[in-house]
């Protein structure tokens, strides 16, 4: 995927789960009947999409992914019907490590198979 829709992925799921997480709690999209499997998968895609739109530059992916995590659970702190929780905090900076993870595994994996081999 060329760079610029990849980045333009990765910062749309983060909008969107940004604006799920804070937006009032009736108007928040539920797409699982648990939301901590909500809160894992949305991360671990985040994590997979900053990963790939940012390959070479692991450190601002690790930073990036994890800080939203708890920037957006201290921000539920400050609405009126929200509630930041460590909890939700830790299954989403699980979710995303876990993401960038499977990116890098996946990145490698697809190296391998398109570089051509010396036999």
């Amino acid at each position: 995927m060329p760079h610029k829709l990849s980045a333009a992925v990765a910062w749309t799921s983060l909008a969107f789960i940004s604006y799920a997480t804070l937006s009032p709690i009736g108007d928040r999209p539920q797409l699982s009947n648990s939301a901590d499997i909500e809160h894992v998968a949305a991360f671990a895609f985040l994590g997979f999409a900053f990963c790939t739109a940012y390959r070479k530059r692991l450190k601002f992916v690790c930073s990036v992914v994890p800080s939203s995590a708890v920037a957006l659970e201290f921000l539920q702190t400050l609405t009126p019907d929200r509630h930041g929780k460590l909890l939700d905090a830790s299954e989403k900076i699980i979710g995303g490590l876990l993401g960038i993870f499977l990116a890098i595994v996946a990145l490698r994996l697809l190296e391998r198979w398109t570089t051509p081999s010396d036999a």
